[in-house]
């Protein structure tokens, strides 16, 4: 992946941050599972649909897919779901939970073709991109959309960028996040909060629905 005026302390940074939550998510991968596969993402599978054409199957790709939980649910809404995460451990066992397509690429070196997608759910996957990284992302994303795809993503939100114990975190709040994301060429549909019904301070969660343009 080619990130411009990255040093090469820069990009060996990125690489480390990566290695190492990858490596996180290998060692926990059934732990993680058990713990997350009953939460309630329903809001947020919803708010990608809602925002694609309702008279068709479609082609999503799940950024960042974990152990499958999501494509499952995909694919029982009758859609064509394909799963990515640089976790060999969740590769493997989002394939066999949900039987798709499960690609195993590294955020850093994406390669997802070119209007590929009608959508991309990237659900708590994109803050471990560094942020120097997420504009090479974020265009990976934009250039396997079809014409008027739908990139959709929940991050925590916050002002910093580092370690929470061995994986790394990029947390950044809504105009930070819209900027990227215009800056990659989407527009924005809508972005909310979560969980729902809270106040603010009680939300950790910021959802966005943006659109290729």
């Amino acid at each position: 992946m080619s990130i411009e005026n990255d040093s090469p302390q820069d990009m060996a940074m990125q690489e480390a941050a990566e290695r190492s939550t990858l490596a996180h998510y290998d060692q926990v991968a059934e732990q993680f599972w058990l713990g997350t596969r009953e939460h309630d993402v329903s809001q947020n599978i919803a708010a990608l649909l809602s925002a694609l054409p309702a008279e068709r199957p479609l082609k999503i790709l799940d950024l960042g897919c974990g152990p499958g939980r999501d494509l499952i649910q995909f694919t029982a809404l009758g859609h064509h779901a394909v799963g990515l995460d640089g976790s060999e451990s969740f590769c493997q066992m989002a394939r066999e939970n949900s039987g798709c397509t499960v690609l195993k690429q590294s955020f850093l070196e994406l390669d997802l073709g070119e209007a590929e997608y009608d959508g991309i759910f990237a659900n708590a996957s994109l803050f471990h991109v560094p942020r120097p990284a997420l504009p090479e992302v974020l265009r990976h994303c934009h250039r396997s959309l079809v014409e008027g795809g739908v990139l959709f993503s929940s991050n925590p939100r916050g002002n910093r960028e580092g370690w929470n114990g061995q994986r790394y975190g990029n947390y950044m709040e809504y105009d930070e996040s819209a900027e990227r994301l215009h800056q990659a060429g989407f527009e924005i549909i809508e972005h909310y909060y979560r969980p729902a019904g809270l106040p603010r301070s009680q939300q950790p969660w910021l959802a966005i629905v943006a659109r290729k343009c």
